[in-house]
């Protein structure tokens, strides 16, 4: 376990500060599906096969959930898309500025290249581009609650709200733009979640380490052992009913996704709605019982509201 900031990055944390973005982009889909084919909303990407899904990127599955959530339009999925190539972009040429850091002094970065690559992406997002959590979303564990207001606000839950005017975000959604940014430079970035949260996990062929995402105070190193007790302690029996701690597969984020979609259509009292998106979670990630439960607790919900309805159309 590391702490946030070593005193020996202080120079490079400062040296940081006075960069600008760099005007430049790269094709968002360079290396993915043929982006004439690729579906245009949610519903169209629910129809296509498993196989077709898993070749969206992370960020286009993540902004597709988040389409009809709020009003207007929702997320713009086309500057959103050039946003976070934009952002790779100069990420990777800070990286390469410098890398001399690392070359010179390895020990510096606990001796890993992988570590490198990621604290230099942090620290461009948060310097650079003033990305941070959003302070209104945070609570202590044991403060934390059904009922708490964490879905009320879609842009704080995707990825929409860190692309935008505030920059700001949650664990719900800063893993999946530090994935989204690490997957266009080639790293080898995995989501993890563990009780009602999420983190990335670097998972290489020569060394494997869990990223902290959403600290406002630099870069953390985790062992799994940690995001057993932490925010909430974690079960045998829930580490595996649940699948936390194992890097998820393209379609488990996508799961992952609706039901995070499914939240914020049940905080809003649009139950039909938070049932389709847990259904869908439920049949990409069959394994993950609280989709499941969620389903069942949702539909429980919608059957009771029914004949309430009815009585008030029959009194109309």
């Amino acid at each position: 376990m590391t702490g946030p900031f070593k005193p020996t990055l202080r120079a490079l944390y400062l040296a940081l500060l006075v960069s600008g973005p760099v005007a430049a982009a790269v094709s968002f889909f360079m290396t993915r599906a043929n982006p004439q084919h690729r579906p245009l909303s949610l519903a169209e990407l629910l129809k296509i096969s498993s196989e077709r899904q898993t070749l969206a990127p992370v960020a286009e599955l993540n902004l597709l959930c988040a389409q009809g959530l709020e009003a207007g339009n929702g997320p713009d999925l086309a500057q959103c898309q050039s946003t976070i190539s934009l952002w790779a972009k100069h990420v990777q040429s800070e990286t390469e500025r410098h890398r001399y850091r690392f070359t010179k002094n390895p020990a510096e970065f606990e001796n890993s290249e992988g570590f490198f690559k990621m604290l230099m992406l942090a620290v461009v997002l948060a310097e650079d581009y003033n990305v941070h959590y959003d302070e209104r979303r945070k609570s202590a564990p044991d403060s934390a609650a059904a009922a708490d207001g964490f879905f009320s606000e879609p842009k704080s839950v995707f990825l929409h709200g860190l692309l935008g005017p505030e920059r700001q975000g949650t664990c719900s959604s800063l893993p999946v733009l530090f994935v989204a940014i690490g997957r266009e430079l080639g790293y080898p970035l995995k989501l993890v979640t563990t009780k009602s949260h999420m983190f990335v996990r670097w998972e290489g062929a020569a060394e494997r380490f869990n990223i902290e995402a959403s600290g406002n105070h630099g870069l953390n190193r985790f062992p799994d052992e940690y995001y057993r007790h932490w925010p909430f302690e974690v079960t045998p029996a829930e580490e595996k009913a649940e699948g936390y701690l194992k890097s998820l597969t393209p379609s488990e984020e996508f799961a992952v996704f609706l039901s995070i979609r499914g939240m914020c259509l049940r905080d809003m009292g649009r139950l039909p709605e938070a049932v389709d998106a847990f259904a869908g979670a439920a049949r990409l990630a069959p394994s993950c019982r609280s989709y499941r439960e969620m389903l069942a607790s949702l539909q429980a919900r919608l059957r009771s509201a029914l004949p309430q309805k009815l009585s008030l159309a029959n009194e109309i």
